[in-house]
């Protein structure tokens, strides 16, 4: 009876051995049967290392920016759209770890957990991924960086669609620089090659950071109205000297904002205090990571939680340890844009079987944040700054709205140019982010770059 109670033992003992190794066999598929089965070592996904079996992505209009052609993979003809969309598409080697050649491979390979890579055999190539850019806006916002590092992205702010989004620097797919010479970097021509400045980017905000302070000072003091300050070029804040280029005199607070005095905004960020405004900062989605379709932004730092009067002033106007996303800086201006309401931007419109049936349709994400009072007073503000500033020559029949920043990032170093913005006609409803790193003043970099792109969105809209 000892013996067979002892076999008996023995015979669950590995039952329960089998049965758990085929739980975590099953559970390993589960997580990594998509990386097993798209390895770029399985020869009928890759040819001479080169992953070539992926589906068509193309633009919004259907231009084909990367298909697979006689079993190898090429690219629209126009190197000034391969350099423009780069960082969108990505490289197929992984470099580019958030572009839609890498984060979507499940997708451009037709890959199911359930039939493998049952339709990559029926139909000889993968999925068909349609993006939401338009690929002669990203050439044109590529020309109007003219080789200059930083990021223009540009989106609809009623449904979400990214129509622009270029990060430079960038190289032309076809002629990629050897591996070497990207090491070797030379004056830094390749800082960030791989880096999609959209989502992975972190800049000091400069003035731009001021939509917040507004907001902000909108939503604690009541009689904003009848506030006024006088501006002598400097002030001093609990020791600290708060500078501003000119002596802007008497302002009221629209004012103030026209006209960008550092000032005017760090007294008033010390009015309201670093509890308000980083109150303000959080309803907005700062410290927030966003989903960019397979992959995430970095999340726009701000932290006043060891700041001194001083700091906290500089914060108001935008400096201190801040830093922000462009991705983020978009949906800020979204929510400005939108009665407080920030449609999310995305990418990918949809994935499609080589059959043409849809199998994924991206469906915008609605953030509520601010009130439609202080939503719409911030409109108007960013309104009479176009008006009255940069003047509507620049974005003609577009009623811009618009806000630009010189962030100072170094001693030595020229700061970073911003301009941010969007469009109060109905007929172009997009937002603009442009940054060009040490560019200098906002209004001489940036605010030409979003003015030519503009202008290009708007007719390509009508």
């Amino acid at each position: 009876m000892k013996k067979t109670a002892r076999r008996g033992l023995v015979v669950l003992l590995l039952v329960a051995v089998v049965l758990g190794g085929l739980g975590f066999l099953a559970f390993k598929f589960a997580v990594n049967g998509e990386k097993w089965a798209t390895l770029r070592a399985n020869l009928h996904l890759t040819e001479d290392g080169s992953f070539v079996a992926a589906g068509n992505i193309t633009d919004r209009n259907g231009e084909i920016l990367a298909q697979t052609k006689d079993n190898e993979r090429v690219y629209n003809d126009s190197e000034r759209v391969r350099r423009s969309v780069l960082h969108i598409i990505g490289d197929t080697e992984g470099y580019i770890s958030s572009g839609v050649q890498t984060a979507y491979k499940t997708q451009l390979t037709g890959y199911n957990p359930i039939t493998g890579l049952y339709s990559l055999k029926r139909y000889g190539r993968g999925n068909d991924i349609k993006l939401t850019l338009d690929s002669k806006v990203c050439a044109t916002a590529y020309d109007a960086l003219n080789g200059r590092k930083g990021v223009v992205a540009a989106y609809n702010y009623k449904t979400g669609e990214i129509l622009c989004s270029v990060s430079s620097p960038n190289y032309d797919i076809r002629n990629k620089p050897s591996e070497e010479t990207i090491q070797k970097n030379e004056n830094g021509k390749y800082d960030g090659l791989y880096m999609n400045r959209l989502i992975d980017g972190l800049y000091t905000p400069g003035s731009t950071f001021k939509i917040i302070t507004t907001a902000s000072v909108i939503e604690n003091k009541a009689d904003i109205s009848e506030w006024q300050f006088e501006c002598n070029g400097e002030t001093v804040i609990d020791g600290v000297k708060i500078t501003c280029p000119d002596k802007h005199g008497v302002m009221n607070f629209e004012e103030a904002f026209t006209k960008s005095c550092n000032c005017a905004y760090a007294a008033l960020t010390d009015e309201i205090g670093k509890n308000a405004l980083t109150k303000t900062a959080k309803e907005f989605g700062f410290s927030k990571e966003f989903s960019f379709g397979n992959a995430y932004t970095d999340a726009s730092v701000f932290d006043l939680s060891d700041a001194e009067r001083g700091d906290v002033a500089w914060a108001g106007v935008g400096q201190y340890t801040t830093l922000v996303n462009p991705y983020h800086m978009l949906t800020v201006l979204g929510c400005v844009a939108n009665n407080g309401n920030a449609v999310l931007p995305y990418v990918v419109s949809n994935v499609t079987s080589p059959d043409g049936k849809i199998l994924k349709e991206a469906t915008a994400v609605t953030e509520s944040r601010i009130t439609a009072d202080v939503a719409n007073t911030l409109k108007t503000m960013m309104r009479k700054n176009v008006e009255n500033n940069y003047g509507d020559g620049n974005f003609k029949g577009l009623e811009m709205c618009g806000k630009t920043g010189t962030a100072e990032v170094a001693d030595g170093v020229k700061p970073h140019s911003w301009f941010v913005g969007f469009s109060a006609n109905e007929n172009c409803p997009v937002a603009i982010v442009v940054v060009v790193e040490n560019g200098g003043w906002g209004s001489s970099a940036a605010l030409p770059v979003a003015s030519t792109v503009m202008n290009e969105v708007f007719k390509s809209l009508s």
